[in-house]
């Protein structure tokens, strides 16, 4: 079946697919093919090259993409001298900069600097787990989430933060500061200022030591940097000049049990336990736990998009996750438990034991469960949110049915398709969305030139065998040898990374892909059918 999905995703792809706002088209794929030989990817545009991890074989893999329909493999550069694995690279100007984390993780990572031909130019210490990487817009300072997570015995817990790296005066000039969480402490001068719905609940873990920094974007001019601490539902916000935290921003949670936040909750909601789609309202707290965040100025305000993934904290040492099924409700709040509590319903659903007891009297009064199985648009001056997609991920996918559904519905029960990376960029003009789907191995685009209003335009999965979007990134067309945005999307699972061309209105493609045939169309309509699938492609204008 997943071979026929695969084809099916192919033929999908292979039709240049065009809505009145953007055209795509899919130019090609390349990689090692090994799961973790691609995972974030950074363009150069004054070589035209593309720097992607290789966690696989710890190193950095270089492509020439001056011809994009045929890249050019330049070689890896082997990263084992500098640590255990690379987690995320930038380029500004030529120059490289991977984040690669230590071993064992919990020690300090370093940043390791290379001009684009490979050349090592040096490196810098930064905080434990550096896990994101990026330039500010003119290229003078690095940015570096520092994750810090516990080890496995949860007996070692470092310090989140963010690292600043001044490049002003070259990398053998870099200096470092460090934008940390200690004054939001106990007794610290800014405890105060905590927003109580920011997630703080490692075991015997100071504020600091909870906040895991996980992915970082800045304002146009590069004065403001704003944080997504995923496990914590919440965003900080950073003073890049004195390298300072300002502010931490709760996500607040997602009611599913308004008309528009329905999910589906269990993968054993069919007949006899096997395998349906079932979306539709439930009493659970979606935490938003963005992972990827881009950032566009419009009307002179800073709009923050986030790709809502989920994530728990399951570690030998502590584990926050249960099964909906397997905890006991307070029956004042849910009196219809042994209802809600079937495999069929929210028996199988994953819940955090962190929240939802409010009055220690060990049963949930509420239930919280991960991710917002969205993409959601904040106010990035005021932290309140202006849009969310509500269940439109989940319905889309939903129409070209099993197994593409949640992976075959197996996801339904932990955080669903897993919005994971997040792109935004423009095209002719118009601002658009790029939402890579981790479980689903697949993209979706919206129009969000009105960003309290984005419009969804098209769902695109991954072509054949590619599997598991981890980075979207986004080449403005002033940056790409055709004169037109790109668009590549790193594949974790598969090691590929999939190269695509936009054109909008008013603009012609450069370099035409094929499109289907009528004996094509036919084999496709034929898989289609085959799958159960009831869309060959969902648009906007459909």
């Amino acid at each position: 079946m997943q071979v026929l999905k695969s084809l099916a995703a192919a033929a999908l792809i292979g039709a240049s697919a065009s809505t009145a706002a953007l055209q795509i088209d899919y130019v090609g794929s390349f990689g090692p093919g090994v799961e973790g030989g691609a995972e974030i990817a950074a363009f150069d545009p004054t070589t035209v090259r593309l720097f992607v991890t290789n966690s696989d074989s710890n190193s950095l893999d270089r492509y020439d993409l001056s011809d994009p329909v045929a890249p050019v493999t330049l070689g890896s550069l082997d990263l084992s001298p500098f640590g255990a694995a690379p987690n995320s690279v930038a380029v500004a100007d030529g120059l490289v900069a991977v984040a690669v984390e230590a071993a064992p993780a919990q020690d300090p990572g370093v940043i390791v600097f290379f001009d684009a031909d490979g050349v090592l130019l040096g490196q810098v210490t930064v905080g434990a787990l550096p896990d994101m990487v990026t330039f500010t817009p003119d290229g003078s300072r690095l940015l570096v989430a520092n994750e810090g997570e516990p080890n496995d015995d949860y007996t070692i817990d470092p310090e989140g933060s963010v690292s600043i790296i001044d490049l002003s005066g070259g990398v053998a000039a870099a200096t470092v500061q460090t934008a940390g969480f200690a004054d939001f402490n106990a007794g610290g001068p800014l405890a105060g200022d905590l927003p109580a719905d920011v997630r703080i609940f490692g075991p015997g873990a100071t504020v600091a030591q909870d906040l895991e920094p996980e992915y970082i974007s800045t304002d146009e001019l590069g004065t403001t940097a704003w944080v997504t601490l995923q496990e914590n539902n919440a965003v900080a916000v950073v003073d890049i000049a004195s390298a300072t935290v300002i502010g931490i921003v709760a996500l607040g949670f997602k009611d599913h049990t308004l008309p528009t936040n329905p999910l589906d909750a269990s993968d054993e909601d069919g007949p006899m336990a096997a395998p349906a789609i079932n979306i539709a309202n439930w009493p659970v707290l979606g935490m938003y736990q963005p992972d990827a965040i881009s950032t566009m100025t419009i009307g002179g305000v800073p709009y923050l998009f986030t790709a809502n993934e989920g994530d728990a904290r399951d570690y030998d040492g502590y584990s926050e996750e249960d099964r909906i099924g397997d905890v006991t409700l307070d029956p004042t709040a849910f009196p219809d438990a042994a209802i809600l509590q079937s495999n069929a319903n929210l028996g199988r659903l994953n819940m955090t034991l962190a929240n939802g007891d409010a009055d220690a009297d060990n049963d949930y009064d509420q239930l919280y469960v991960y991710g917002g199985r969205s993409f959601s648009v904040w106010n990035g001056l005021t932290g309140a949110l202006v849009w969310d997609s509500g269940s439109e991920f989940e319905d889309v996918t939903a129409a070209l049915g099993l197994p593409f559904f949640n992976d075959d519905d197996g996801r339904s029960d932990n955080k669903g398709p897993e919005p994971e990376g997040i792109a935004t960029g423009l095209v002719d003009n118009q601002r658009f969305a790029f939402i890579g789907l981790e479980r689903v191995d697949s993209f979706f685009v919206y129009d969000v030139t009105d960003p309290t209003a984005p419009q969804l335009q098209e769902l695109v999965p991954s072509p054949a065998g590619e599997e598991a979007p981890e980075g979207v990134l986004f080449i403005e067309a002033a940056d790409t040898p055709t004169g037109l945005p790109w668009l590549a999307i790193t594949h974790e699972d598969s090691g590929t990374v999939a190269l695509y061309q936009l054109t909008g209105n008013g603009t012609t493609s450069a370099r035409p892909i094929p499109t289907l045939d009528s004996g094509g169309l036919a084999v496709l309509v034929g898989l289609l059918m085959l799958l159960g699938f009831t869309a060959v492609r969902l648009r906007a204008d459909d």
